[in-house]
């Protein structure tokens, strides 16, 4: 029988994504810093907060993250653990609405305002439409999610950020899929005076060919792609029902994209 393993786009086995919450005006630099490296990333933003003077204009949102995702952390930022569940489910709801509309595509990610959630949470929000939420820690770890609605980072950026990127770097066994996740506030770099961290880590991560550079929800996208994949019982074909190709390897050889649509003989 083949041995299937799956990868990420272009056959790849290592990711990285970024997440950054709030809005502030800082993301106008952190955005230019990711986009000269090629680092690609995830903003979390508080629609009912944008009239705050340390907020981005509205009007800036679908040109400053283009190219990056941008995902819900509530209208207005509660502590959501301590509220009904309809206020939650209004949190979430009306925030996706108002990004939509700038937007002009679903949003479905999350990141937990103030940390905070609960299971009777966690339970409500694939009916909100979110697909996946962040919760505040540092794993310390590349492994891939094993429950995305409390998905942890592999770090924030003040939390031995080089370190562990130089052994992310290093990690080239692909009998795994390594993911190294990073989280922050925007504004936390100019708290610290340390820009300097930052463009350091995505002058070291840009361009390396093994890297797959995504957005949390373009993370979740493939891996949920993957498990849709249709193979046969003995594993020598395989169709893919998705709109997008997939990336295998067969009994440890090359990538092998199989075409949206298609059915590829293994």
């Amino acid at each position: 029988m083949n041995k299937v393993y799956c990868c990420f786009p272009g056959g790849k086995h290592k990711a990285l994504t970024m997440s950054y919450d709030d809005g502030r005006t800082q993301d106008r630099r952190l955005v230019s810093i990711f986009n000269q490296y090629g680092i690609r990333g995830t903003f979390h933003l508080n629609s009912g907060l944008f009239d705050r003077p340390e907020r981005i204009d509205p009007g800036e949102i679908p040109v400053l993250y283009q190219g990056h995702e941008v995902a819900c952390h509530t209208v207005t930022h509660p502590t959501i653990a301590r509220c009904p569940l309809p206020e939650v489910a209004h949190e979430v709801l009306e925030d996706r609405k108002w990004l939509e509309e700038r937007t002009g595509y679903p949003v479905r990610g999350l990141s937990y305002p103030n940390g905070s959630f609960s299971r009777d949470i966690e339970a409500l929000l694939p009916a909100c439409g979110i697909r996946y939420s962040r919760v505040v820690g540092s794993s310390e770890s590349f492994a891939l999610p094993e429950n995305p609605y409390r998905w942890e980072a592999t770090c924030h950026h003040n939390h031995r950020l080089l370190e562990l990127g130089e052994e992310f770097l290093g990690l080239f066994k692909k009998q795994y899929l390594y993911l190294m996740y990073v989280w922050g506030h925007s504004y936390e770099f100019d708290d610290k005076n340390n820009w300097d961290l930052i463009e350091s880590f995505c002058r070291m991560m840009g361009g390396k060919e093994d890297i797959w550079y995504c957005t949390n929800i373009e993370f979740m996208d493939c891996m949920d792609a993957f498990n849709r994949l249709q193979f046969a019982a003995d594993n020598h074909f395989v169709y893919n029902p998705n709109a997008a190709d997939c990336y295998i390897s067969v009994n440890d050889g090359p990538p092998l994209c199989i075409p949206a649509g298609k059915t590829v003989q293994l």
